[in-house]
């Protein structure tokens, strides 16, 4: 019987043929990384394999390391495999990874999405034998409006805060999240958007790329004592809470996130407003995507990977899941 092209090992998803680590969680000689979120993309490993578009994401956010770039679809021989990196459209640069061995293709996703996303390149439909997917919101309650629609509610729900003397205070994680919504934004507004310093460095990346957003300024180079009433303000989550709210004297906050489907979610965690707009895929993307791999076997990582597996069996389809160390981006 033909051997696993891909394993679990307590470091990470390991590929035995081609001996290097996918996204791994412990240091390792040879990494394969698919993308620059904090969770796949760790210091400590000897070799990076990255993507070239994903490479000055992975710069800003691990700073110099042995990086060994590729362009997109190229095939390259580690080991004994064949590897090449192909657009997740997760966030800027993010790949999946496919690994061939002997006419034998397995695919491993990292995150991703089907929406469409003016800051990154779409998701490309790799097919395979094997597909090994992100489950991160593997649960049929998880359906993504429109970004466009959303980010005319965030538009809608600064000028409400305008009109109450307000600042618009939105969460966004540093890195996809807040450039997605400043890039939807442009279609709504010209107003620029005020950030927070970590939510600026990650723009700033993007802008060099070439991606398209609205004009932004620093609070921090703003004068003490600055009225933000009206303005709409982007923040990292670690925000909320710390010194540097007490700049905005009245202010809502809200948060932009997969998460917020569930309206208890926002309660829970004390935001005004909850904007549903996510960076992974949702349940009918996840199905969508193991139907057009055509792959015989799925393999389910990070998340509620239960319902998945459950559905795929019903439908004939050989699953497994890989317990990783993957964190929440979104």
């Amino acid at each position: 019987m033909a051997r696993d092209l891909v394993v679990h090992t307590p470091e990470g998803l390991y590929c035995p043929p081609g001996d290097f680590h996918i996204d791994p969680w412990r240091p390792v000689p040879r990494a394969v990384i698919t993308h620059g979120h904090g969770d796949h993309a760790r210091t400590g490993m000897g070799t990076y394999h990255v993507a070239a578009e994903g490479l000055p994401v992975l710069q800003w956010r691990l700073g110099e390391q042995d990086y060994r770039v590729h362009a997109l679809g190229e095939r390259v021989r580690i080991g004994a495999a064949l590897v090449s990196f192909h657009p997740a459209g997760h966030v800027l640069g993010s790949t999946q990874v496919r690994i061939e061995v002997d006419g034998e293709v397995w695919v491993a996703s990292g995150d991703y999405k089907r929406d469409p996303d003016p800051t990154c390149l779409p998701f490309e439909v790799v097919p395979c034998d094997v597909f090994i997917t992100e489950c991160t919101f593997g649960l049929p309650v998880y359906r993504w409006p429109p970004a466009a629609d959303v980010a005319r509610d965030i538009e809608a729900w600064r000028e409400e805060c305008a009109a109450n003397g307000e600042a618009a205070i939105l969460y966004c994680y540093a890195l996809g999240k807040a450039q997605r919504v400043l890039a939807e934004l442009m279609a709504h507004t010209d107003r620029p958007a005020y950030v927070h310093g970590a939510i600026d460095a990650g723009v700033q990346v993007y802008r060099q790329a070439g991606v398209s957003m609205l004009d932004t300024l620093r609070v921090a180079d703003e004068a003490r004592g600055t009225d933000f009433a009206g303005e709409l303000v982007i923040a990292p989550p670690s925000a909320a809470g710390s010194p540097w709210i007490r700049r905005f004297r009245r202010a809502q906050q809200g948060f932009a996130s997969g998460w917020m489907r569930i309206r208890g979610n926002r309660r829970r965690r004390n935001y005004d407003r909850g904007f549903v707009v996510s960076d992974h895929a949702d349940w009918p993307s996840l199905l969508r995507t193991v139907e057009e791999t055509e792959a015989r076997r799925v393999i389910a990582t990070h998340g509620d990977t239960g319902a998945l597996v459950r559905m795929l069996n019903e439908s004939g389809i050989e699953t497994g899941v890989f317990a990783t160390s993957y964190g929440e981006d979104d």
